[in-house]
């Protein structure tokens, strides 16, 4: 494919688009992006602006993402022409036990109940994530990528539509300390007012003080164990002083001729996309029309099909085997593509077997996870002038993670331990010190070895859906990236519900629920993709933001001192 074309299709003007010569920063905030495009104007490099990014984000959109999130760091670096992925996937504590989440008569607890105690908090990786970045690639200091925040922080946040949705949809979720800062007074924070979390700010300053070892080691490490201690948690000093950011490859593929680099396990997200655009370039999916019935068919049973095997061969690699060249290999490829047929939704979903094209590893003999929950996350990409690109995808997991904030200092736990299945029986289990799947699958496209696409989104289950469907709209449909991002998405599970956006045309939804699929009664929107373009021929970059969020791109088109 002629990646021309697609360049020749991009728009210069509309909301929540921009364009750049020297850098671009994208987020879901306006702050975080803007503060992320400040740190490139004044010649940082990504990784720098992604840090400050990250810790604004902890500020202007506490409830998706914070100190005490998760998440997976993908770096390109232009010069070496290599990319890498640094992990900060949370983790179980060391006594975690495969029960949490049962009762006494081994049935899963509601979630609710489960998502919200200190026993749902896992060990939390994304501060350490960030500052093995920076020492590894960054060119400023941790306590510079701190600094921008703190004075958002003391500033405040304007509360927007997303603050208002997230409180009025999960403020059950709140635990007593927490609801002191979204409901002061008893009142719900109101569009428009300005939120200041003191609490935050002095944390944020201590972190820029006294470095990581104070969020892992010191006051703040003893205040996260105690408020998950105290709400029934396991979580120790030691289980926070002990973990570390795995620095690891990532995984590789090709679509029509671009390649997919995208996060490797216990990232399920990333072998879910790769396995998806295998499926789709095998049944030629860019032959439909981008509304037709054919499409939405073709996406809902790959994401069928892939979530089938997704649940029974998705886990932590250091535990058990996944047969990931048995998933990927074209034989089996083309093996599962025999259940699409175009004439029906097939009534089962079983996961195949790929275990048949591996040579040296062995299956668990444990069950398909049963249970798999939606989640909220973040996205951010930062671009520079010497086109090193940085991206991460960062969570809570749930919109206000466990709901437990760490009375004196001003940020949420995460309720990580609930993305492992709660079944004591699966192959995402909860175990000590493992590794949950996650879904979040920040991405990179290249084609013939440069840079052509970065992107990423929130939404636990549906990210990947997600990110896939913006890929095909792009390099299908050679649509401009802010359309691409806004075309109607749908999402589906192994079952005949599908979540759909707003657009998706009557005639269709008739046709597939003809063949036995369910769409939900009501469109709501399916993540929050942040993307850059690159037009290399051009020198320049084309960042776009979703509407489902205030977010914008901010492009970078001179340095400060130039």
């Amino acid at each position: 494919m002629d990646k021309r074309e697609i360049l020749n299709n991009q728009k210069h003007d509309g909301e929540q688009r921009d364009w750049g010569t020297y850098g671009m920063a994208t987020s879901a905030t306006k702050e975080a992006s803007k503060i992320g495009a400040d740190v490139l104007k004044s010649g940082g490099n990504a990784v720098d602006a992604l840090a400050a990014m990250q810790f604004a984000l902890a500020v202007s959109e506490q409830f998706n993402t914070g100190l005490a999130a998760s998440g997976f760091i993908i770096y390109y670096d232009a010069k070496e022409k290599k990319t890498t992925v640094i992990q900060g996937h949370s983790k179980a504590p060391e006594d975690a036990k495969k029960n949490t989440f049962v009762d006494e008569n081994q049935d899963v607890i509601p979630f609710i109940e489960r998502s919200t105690p200190g026993s749902a908090v896992a060990i939390p990786g994304i501060m350490k994530a960030f500052d093995r970045a920076i020492s590894l690639y960054g060119s400023r200091s941790w306590a510079e990528a701190i600094a921008p925040a703190i004075e958002l922080s003391k500033q405040g946040v304007e509360v927007n539509d997303t603050w208002i949705s997230s409180l009025q949809k999960f403020d059950k979720r709140l635990g007593d300390e927490a609801r002191k800062f979204f409901f002061p007074d008893d009142v719900p924070l109101t569009k428009g007012e300005t939120a200041v979390n003191k609490e935050l700010t002095h944390t944020l300053e201590i972190l820029q003080e006294k470095g990581v070892a104070a969020f892992y080691e010191g006051e703040i490490a003893e205040a996260i164990v105690e408020e998950a201690q105290k709400l029934g948690g396991c979580l120790k000093l030691s289980d926070l002083a002990n973990y570390e950011a795995k620095v690891q490859s990532p995984l590789q593929s090709s679509y029509k001729g671009f390649d997919i680099v995208v996060p490797s396990p216990p990232n399920g997200g990333g072998f879910a996309l790769l396995y998806m655009l295998k499926l789709l370039e095998e049944m030629r999916i860019g032959q439909y029309d981008v509304r037709s019935w054919e499409k939405y068919y073709l996406i809902a049973e790959t994401l069928r099909i892939m979530t089938a095997d997704k649940l029974a061969f998705m886990t932590d690699p250091d535990f058990y085997d996944i047969p990931l060249e048995g998933l990927l290999h074209p034989d089996y490829i083309r093996e599962r593509a025999k259940k699409i047929n175009f004439k029906f939704r097939n009534e089962e979903m079983a996961p195949g077997n790929p275990w048949e094209y591996e040579t040296d590893k062995q299956p668990s003999g444990l069950k398909a996870q049963s249970i798999e929950k939606g989640s909220e996350t973040t996205h951010f990409i930062a671009v520079d002038k010497d086109g090193n690109i940085a991206a991460c995808t960062s969570s809570l997991e749930h919109v206000f993670g466990s709901g437990i904030m760490v009375a004196g200092y001003g940020f949420l736990l995460n309720n990580d331990m609930t993305d492992f299945d709660p079944q004591t029986d699966s192959i995402n289990s909860i175990e000590p010190n493992k590794y949950p799947v996650s879904m979040k699958t920040p991405t990179f496209i290249f084609k013939d070895g440069k840079p052509f696409m970065a992107l990423g989104s929130p939404g636990g289950p549906t990210i990947a859906a997600s990110v896939l469907q913006t890929i095909i709209h792009v390099l299908d449909y050679q649509m401009d990236l802010k359309d691409a991002i806004e075309e109607p998405r749908i999402y589906n599970g192994t079952g005949p519900l599908i979540w759909w956006e707003e657009g998706i045309p009557e005639e269709a939804k008739k046709t597939m629920e003809e063949i036995n699929f369910q769409f939900d009664q009501i469109a709501l929107p399916i993540g929050n993709v942040q993307a850059v373009l690159f037009d290399e021929e051009n020198g320049q970059l084309y960042g776009a933001s979703d509407s489902s969020r205030p977010g914008i791109p901010v492009g970078v088109n001179k340095l400060e001192n130039e």
